[in-house]
């Protein structure tokens, strides 16, 4: 979604015509009053925010928008009349990320937006691992084995995370206590074999993803995911 704020409405009309047309929802208000309203109900991609508008000026808003944790990090893209380097430069200085001179043609204005995306989008993180049927929710700190969840205590959870992270290589127990206890920790390695075998025993079949390397320590066996159909 993209919101448009223009008093123009000939403008304005034809800005959320030519984004529609090139693929992207577009809502059109008259002035920052209309798009406060409209944050309160939806949270859009990106604001073409006009700085010549009635009532609050376009910098003003910026500045507000940029003050709300749950606006600022919307990525917005200032138009103005005038420009002045000074609108260029308050603009950018109260938090734009792009902007626009007027007049200016609607390719130069979806050029513009799809390069503020392709910036202000974070890339997608990982936050589930998966190896054959045994999956690590790293948002929700939950593990599951055939889709049934698997109760694990925090060093237990810690250490699958580790392994899932790193397919097919092998720690010694050493790297292990240091990973998941700290460099600190004051303990036997024996520790590391005793967590092994209730980690092993709480993952049931998965338990065997977990391999002893003889001599020298642990790895996880990435396997291949379960068809489900």
């Amino acid at each position: 979604m993209i919101y448009c704020v223009e008093d123009d409405r000939s403008i304005r009309d034809l800005m959320i015509y030519t984004l529609n047309a090139a693929g992207f929802d577009a809502k059109g208000f008259n002035d920052g009053a209309g798009l406060f309203e409209a944050l309160q109900k939806e949270q859009p991609q990106l604001i073409l925010l006009d700085i010549m508008l009635p009532g609050e000026d376009g910098i003003s808003i910026l500045q507000k928008l940029r003050m709300q944790t749950a606006t600022e990090e919307i990525p917005v893209i200032m138009a103005t009349a005038r420009g002045t380097e000074y609108d260029k430069v308050t603009g950018l200085d109260a938090g734009a990320d792009d902007y626009l001179v007027k007049p200016f043609g609607m390719m130069e204005m979806l050029s513009r937006i799809k390069a503020v995306l392709r910036r202000t989008i974070p890339k997608e993180t990982i936050h589930c691992l998966r190896t054959g049927c045994l999956e690590l929710n790293t948002d929700t700190h939950t593990v599951l084995v055939h889709s049934r969840q698997v109760q694990l205590t925090l060093k237990e959870y810690n250490l699958l995370q580790l392994f899932m992270e790193n397919p097919d290589r092998v720690f010694t127990r050493s790297q292990l206590l240091e990973a998941v206890w700290g460099v600190d920790y004051v303990g036997e390695t024996r520790t590391i074999d005793v967590h092994i075998g209730t980690l092993r025993m709480k993952l049931g079949e998965c338990g065997d993803y977990i391999e002893t390397v003889r001599g020298v320590g642990y790895r996880m066996v990435k396997k291949t995911a379960e068809r489900t159909w």
